[in-house]
């Protein structure tokens, strides 16, 4: 039985996992990726963390784990799968073993959302991303297309703008949502085409990608677009399935808690971007650790908060 589970790895339960070790709490951090640092591992660079601009997303994660490691964190690698309260507290099923503990903090983060269409799997890896400033390079000279458009979507057909050739569009509206001065930015740049009131039906090749079938809603007219690689940027989900059941989620699935993240079942605290908050940013999930720390110990200590 231990004082603290923190479930994830990212810069939420890693800043939590430095905090813990700190607060001389009996704490173990499940995992279940064997590389830590949840999604920015994916970013080529994090511009807005203080005091380190410019930093690639993997370097500043595996600092985040040798700071956390330095001070004594133990990482167990494993996938939770359920939550269950108990009389003592809590118990955790993972893929690999069961783990107790008095007091668990979510911060199982996010991941990139799926279109669900024919080839996206296939070809995930082999033409089809979900980073572009990770995999933008490979496509250096060809014909891309972005599927989505909010902000990330638009800062990615931006950035791929300045290494492929063509960079189309694909939205289901007639307007992006990304805020105006990105969009400014994107129909400035003369290689680039938005692909209105339109959806993604199926993603073709045969070894790797070769073209997009696209259908344009209104009329349900089809097209080919010919292209080598697909980022596709409609959104993130959060990866809160095993506590669903346990704790009070919003519609789109994030945890219930507010800055103190605490969430509606007492012991149970939720970090970072698996929590229902206006900003997810390193920065906030690294805050998020720290207090979903100090809510615990005060929960810990009798205080039941």
């Amino acid at each position: 039985m231990h004082d603290l589970i923190i479930v994830g790895a990212g810069p939420a339960g890693l800043s939590a996992s430095i905090y813990a070790q700190r607060a001389e709490l009996d704490a173990i951090v499940l995992e279940r990726a064997v590389m830590s640092g949840g999604q920015i591992i994916n970013t080529y660079e994090v511009d807005n963390y203080p005091g380190l601009p410019g930093m690639n997303g993997f370097d500043l994660a595996q600092a985040f784990r040798e700071h956390a490691q330095r001070l004594g964190a133990s990482f167990v690698t494993d996938e939770v799968t359920k939550l269950t309260r108990t009389e003592d507290g809590f118990l955790l099923q993972g893929k690999n073993a069961e783990y107790e503990a008095r007091a668990v903090i979510a911060a199982a983060g996010a991941r990139h959302r799926n279109l669900g269409v024919p080839g996206e799997e296939t070809f995930s890896g082999r033409g089809v991303s979900y980073c572009a400033t990770c995999d933008g390079a490979f496509f250096r000279g060809r014909n891309v297309v972005v599927v989505g458009g909010g902000d990330v979507a638009v800062e990615d057909a931006i950035f791929l703008a300045r290494l492929c050739a063509k960079v189309y569009v694909v939205h289901r509206r007639n307007e992006l949502r990304a805020a105006k001065s990105l969009q400014k930015t994107l129909f400035e740049l003369p290689n680039t085409e938005v692909i209105w009131d339109s959806a993604v039906e199926e993603i073709c090749g045969e070894q790797s990608v070769s073209g997009v079938r696209v259908r344009h809603i209104p009329d349900g007219a089809v097209q080919v677009l010919p292209v080598s690689g697909v980022f596709i940027a409609v959104g993130i989900e959060p990866l809160s399935g095993p506590f669903a059941g346990a704790a009070e989620c919003d519609a789109g699935g994030y945890i219930r808690a507010g800055e103190d993240c605490v969430t509606s079942v007492p012991g149970l605290f939720a970090a970072g971007d698996i929590r229902t908050t206006p900003l997810r940013q390193v920065v906030t999930a690294a805050a998020d650790g720290a207090r979903a720390v100090v809510s615990a110990e005060r929960y810990l200590a009798g205080e039941r908060r």
